[in-house]
């Protein structure tokens, strides 16, 4: 496989690694629960029981570049998060962890990640990426997928795409997943068009936490916008995913507003599907929210010179990446390795809408947002007064953060 060169730790680093293998060559070997910090001539990787096959080929290349094996325990997602933030403080758990990035709010402030040094590489990732990749002004995670929504149109009901909401709604029927509790994740890019995203940013580009947005004029015009959507049915909060799925599978919508993991069930029922850009309510661009698949080091980790040039130099290479893709169907992070995915249109529309899409928050006071904001846009659509309900909702996001 074709190693990455541009990364902080290249020939001086693999050195380093040499002899951290030779020193670890006396040493005992871990079980998967037993970090590879007590075996220098061992990385321990936990990843997604569904993508060991595509990291073994960048794992055994490594061990023979460097004398490191790199051991792949595959794991439940559901289980990950949890057992790296309890076992890293006891000196067990990995070297590295597969995960999500709103998980870095969680994992930097229970002390469990390390940085990642990333060096000329970093501009080889998609902007989004990156910033999901960066808690504070710092990197803390090696990006390999990036995933957002877009609209799924059906281009044998609606041949061309809408050019704005109200032009949509002409063409046909909209559909998105709501729920009794509301879906503020499928709704966010209208809110952005309003001008009125969760959080400001600090000068490094980091969401702040203490510049609230929500209740911006441009917040209270989305909620007004909201409660007219729900009083003529364009949203209705009896729509949860599996009927917003079905009406666009049985031709009942021409419009769906998706992520990439419900376009094979499109696909395999025949759907002529095409992916458009999120139309806008306002004439400003509507931003979604983009979740970022990566990398992340144990603090606890005595190999993190290792870590890191296994993710910068292996990982962070576009065939990984690819293989990555084949294994999952989510945008690589990696922009050369995206623009190769690219060639599916699928992948090309998501990506496309991805280029306006913004992080979702991973600061720890996203937790406060997420306990009110569905509820209160819910109780929006259906009939509540929108001013009222919104500023309760900024109130008791808050009282909550202080």
């Amino acid at each position: 496989m074709k190693v990455n060169k541009r990364g902080i730790v290249a020939a001086g680093a693999i050195a380093i690694v040499s002899t951290l293998t030779l020193a670890g060559c006396s040493t005992g070997t871990s079980s998967d629960d037993t970090s590879g910090s007590d075996d220098s001539g061992k990385l321990v990787v936990w990843v997604d029981a569904e993508r060991v096959d595509a990291l073994q080929g960048a794992a055994d290349a490594y061990q023979e570049k460097t004398g490191v094996k790199v051991e792949l325990t595959g794991k439940s997602v559901d289980d990950m998060k949890d057992d790296f933030i309890q076992q890293v403080p006891t000196g067990k758990g990995p070297d590295i962890v597969m995960g999500a990035h709103d998980w870095l709010g969680e994992l930097s402030t229970n002390g469990v990640v390390a940085p990642i040094e990333l060096g000329d590489s970093s501009e080889d990732y998609l902007p989004v990426a990156l910033q999901a990749a960066t808690y504070d002004g710092t990197v803390y995670m090696l990006p390999y997928a990036v995933e957002n929504i877009a609209v799924l149109r059906n281009a044998d009901l609606v041949p061309a795409a809408a050019t704005s909401f109200d032009d949509m709604l002409s063409k046909g029927t909209f559909v998105v997943e709501q729920g009794t509790e509301g879906n503020p994740y499928h709704l966010y890019p209208f809110q952005t068009a309003f001008g009125a995203p969760v959080f400001g940013t600090d000068d490094t580009g980091s969401y702040d936490s203490t510049d609230l947005q929500l209740g911006s004029e441009g917040g209270f015009a989305f909620a007004d916008w909201l409660g007219a959507q729900g009083a003529a049915g364009v949203l209705n909060t009896d729509v949860d995913g599996e009927i917003a799925k079905q009406q666009f599978l049985d031709g009942t919508a021409a419009f769906w507003l998706t992520g990439p993991w419900n376009v094979g069930a499109a696909t395999d029922a025949g759907i002529n599907v095409a992916i458009d850009p999120i139309p806008s309510p306002t004439g400003e661009t509507a931003s979604p929210f983009a979740g970022v698949k990566g990398f992340f080091v144990s603090s606890e980790s005595k190999n993190k010179v290792a870590a890191n040039d296994f993710l910068v130099n292996y990982i962070g290479t576009e065939d990984v990446q690819l293989d990555l893709f084949k294994a999952g169907n989510i945008l690589p992070a990696l922009t050369a390795a995206a623009d190769t995915a690219a060639a599916d249109p699928i992948i090309a529309g998501f990506q496309a809408v991805g280029a306006d899409a913004v992080p979702m928050p991973a600061i720890p006071a996203m937790g406060a947002v997420w306990e009110f904001w569905g509820v209160a846009e819910a109780a929006i659509i259906n009939g509540e007064d929108p001013a009222t309900t919104w500023q309760k909702l900024v109130d008791d996001v808050t009282a909550a953060i202080k």
